[in-house]
């Protein structure tokens, strides 16, 4: 079983940054991912780390202004949000694939995800 715990949310102005961290616990996970749902929203992809070359993968809105990492002796990984918008407005989660062969943006191929946290950007 793996455990992941997601801190670093909160309440910040349009332009802003925050960082998000995601603290792995019980195995070695492999691809990590972030999703976020805002209300009356569908659960979206917004990046992910893969365990393959440590390669990274975007969605489309959030390119240019996030940027995700992980630290693989602290099984933690990272979310550094720039430039933030009103519509980055979510609860976001963190999200860990066992499959170490793929680096998913589907939310289906994640095996273990965690309690999420809330981000809020004020205009």
């Amino acid at each position: 079983q793996v455990q992941l715990v997601e801190s670093g949310g909160g309440l910040v102005q349009a332009g802003g940054s925050l960082r998000l961290s995601c603290v792995a616990s019980g195995r070695t996970i492999y691809t990590m991912g972030w999703f976020r749902q805002a209300p009356g929203k569908e659960r979206e992809f917004v990046a992910a780390v893969c365990w393959r070359g440590g390669s990274t993968n975007y969605a489309d809105s959030v390119k240019g202004r996030f940027t995700i990492s992980r630290d693989n002796s602290k099984n933690t990984g990272y979310l550094q949000m720039n430039s933030l918008k009103p519509e980055d407005t979510a609860v976001y989660y963190c999200a860990a694939d066992q499959n170490f062969l793929r680096c998913s943006e589907y939310a289906k191929d994640y095996d273990y995800w965690g309690q999420g946290t809330q981000v809020t950007v004020s205009s």
